[in-house]
């Protein structure tokens, strides 16, 4: 065997290796069932029957026409 295709073999071992590891810690991650909550605002505004006023902006979307450059 030449020099290349011996480290061609063995990058391709190394990759299949590393496949097979990541592979059994993502089926070990979804056995789990682990939540994450990350999210700790308030909670999102729910629009009134009948009503005939607009819901209330939150005051991050207050001024979002001036961040993304619109009038």
């Amino acid at each position: 065997m030449d020099k290349k295709e011996l480290l061609v073999v063995v990058l391709i071992g190394v990759l299949v290796i590393t496949v097979a590891l990541q592979t059994l810690q993502l089926t070990g991650l979804s056995k789990s069932n682990v939540v994450v909550k990350t999210a700790t605002g308030p909670a999102p505004a729910t629009a009134a029957s009948g009503g005939g006023a607009a819901p209330a902006v939150p005051t991050s979307l207050q001024n979002l026409p001036s961040m993304v450059g619109g009038c």
